[in-house]
C-alpha cells in the first residue's frame, strides 16, 4: 500500500484529533487497492499529492458529471475540498455519500473530522456513533470518539472551574485531561482498512491484532478496496458484519434532517418532519401551533444549535419511538432534555407524530 498523502490541514494544535480523528487515510492508496478504478481517478491523486488542489477538484468535477453517483470520485472531491479550506462543501459531499451509501462508516468518521475542526464536538460524537453503528468493529471510530469524549470533558471541568475555582478536585481532572489530549499523536502508522462486504476488489491485507490503532494527518480521500467493493453492489453480498435494521437507520436519516432543518432555521423544512395527524401542545390548533413555532425559530435573533445523542430507536411496522438526549443553545440560553419522538410511516416517509420533552 502506498504512503498516506500527508495535508496541511489541521484540528488546533491543542487538541490532537488533529491525527486521531482524521484517521482514514486509505484513499490514496487506491491505484493499487482497486485495478478496475477507472483511468481519470488516479490522475486526479497525482494532482492531490503535487498540491494541484484546483486541477483536482477540475478533473473529478468533469469525472462526476459522467458518473455522478459514483462514490470514489466523491470521497476524492470531498477530500479536495477539505484540503482547499472549504470545509462547509466538504460536509456536504460527505453528508450526501451518508444519505446513498449509509452502509459505509467511511463518510461518517470523516464528517466527524471536519464537525471536530469546527468545535462542533456534539456533531462530531453523532457522526462517530453513526460510524459504529454501522461498522462496530470499526476500530478508529471508537478511538476517535474517546478523543471527542476527551475534548468534551475538557470543556465541562473548564466551565466547572469558572463557576468554582476553588475546587481542587475539578482542577486536578482538568489537570489530567489536558495531559492526555495534549499528548503528541503517533506518526507513519499505517492505516486499516474497514471491514466490508468484499466483491469487485481483492480484500486487503489484514493487520496483526497488535497494530495500533490507524492516525494520519487528514481525513482519507476514498474508501479502502473493501469498502469500495460494497459500493458496486452486486447481487446477494455476504455482509461481513450485521446489518442493522433499514427502518431504524431511516428514523436517525430522519433526526438528522430534522435537527439540521432546525439549527439553519429553516422553518418550511422544520415543519414538513411533522405528520398531518400531529398531537400539537396543550390541544393547540395546527395553525396556531406551527405559527409559534415559525416565531421561536426564524424569529429567533442569532443562531440556534441544536444536537442529541444516540437515540434508542424502536420499531414496529409502520410506527416508531425514538428517545434520545437532546441539547440547545440559542444565545445565552444553552438547555439539555430527554425528548421522546412518536414517528409514522406515510407516503414511504417517517414523520413525527408525537413529541414529548422531559
Amino acid at each position: 500500500m502506498t504512503a498516506p498523502l500527508p495535508s496541511p490541514a489541521r484540528v488546533s494544535a491543542r487538541f490532537p484529533l488533529r491525527a486521531k480523528l482524521c484517521a482514514l487515510a486509505l484513499g490514496l492508496a487506491l491505484g493499487g487497492a482497486l485495478p478496475a478504478l477507472a483511468d481519470d481517478l488516479p490522475d486526479v491523486q497525482r494532482l492531490v499529492k503535487q498540491g494541484q488542489y484546483a486541477q483536482a477538484l477540475g478533473k473529478v468535477d468533469a469525472y462526476l458529471s459522467g458518473k455522478p453517483k459514483d462514490a470514489q470520485g466523491r470521497f476524492l472531491k470531498g477530500l479536495i475540498l477539505t484540503e482547499m479550506g472549504k470545509p462547509a462543501e466538504a460536509v456536504a459531499v460527505f453528508t450526501k455519500l451518508t444519505e446513498d451509501y449509509p452502509e459505509l462508516p467511511e463518510p461518517y468518521n470523516n464528517l466527524a473530522v471536519l464537525y471536530a475542526q469546527q468545535k462542533q464536538y456534539d456533531k462530531a460524537r453523532t457522526a462517530l456513533e453513526m460510524a459504529i453503528r454501522t461498522h462496530p468493529s470499526y476500530a478508529i471510530a471508537y478511538e476517535n470518539l474517546g478523543d471527542v469524549y476527551a475534548k468534551l470533558a475538557s470543556q465541562a471541568y473548564d466551565k466547572a472551574l469558572q463557576l468554582d475555582s476553588s475546587n481542587s478536585s475539578t482542577q486536578n481532572k482538568l489537570s489530567l485531561i489536558r495531559d492526555l489530549i495534549s499528548t503528541p499523536a503517533r506518526a507513519n502508522v499505517r492505516p486499516q482498512p474497514p471491514a466490508a462486504p468484499l466483491a469487485a476488489a481483492p480484500a486487503a491485507k489484514p493487520q496483526p491484532a497488535a497494530t495500533p490503532a490507524p492516525t494520519a494527518a487528514i481525513i482519507a480521500a476514498t474508501p479502502g478496496a473493501a469498502s469500495a467493493a460494497a459500493l458496486a453492489k452486486p447481487a446477494d453480498p455476504k455482509p461481513a458484519a450485521p446489518k442493522t435494521d433499514p427502518a431504524a437507520d431511516d428514523i436517525v436519516k430522519t433526526l438528522n434532517n430534522w435537527v439540521e432543518a432546525w439549527s439553519r432555521k429553516d422553518v418550511k423544512a422544520y415543519l414538513a418532519h411533522y405528520a398531518a395527524d400531529f398531537r400539537t401542545p396543550k390541544g393547540m390548533s395546527r395553525k396556531a401551533w406551527e405559527a409559534e413555532r415559525q416565531d421561536r425559530i426564524a424569529g429567533k435573533a442569532g443562531k440556534i444549535s441544536v444536537s442529541y445523542e444516540q437515540p434508542q430507536v424502536t420499531v414496529n411496522g409502520d410506527k416508531a419511538t425514538a428517545k434520545f438526549r437532546q441539547r440547545y443553545k440559542a444565545g445565552s440560553l444553552n438547555t439539555s432534555t430527554t425528548k421522546t419522538l412518536v414517528f409514522v410511516r406515510s407516503a414511504g416517509k417517517w414523520l413525527i407524530q408525537e413529541e414529548n420533552s422531559r
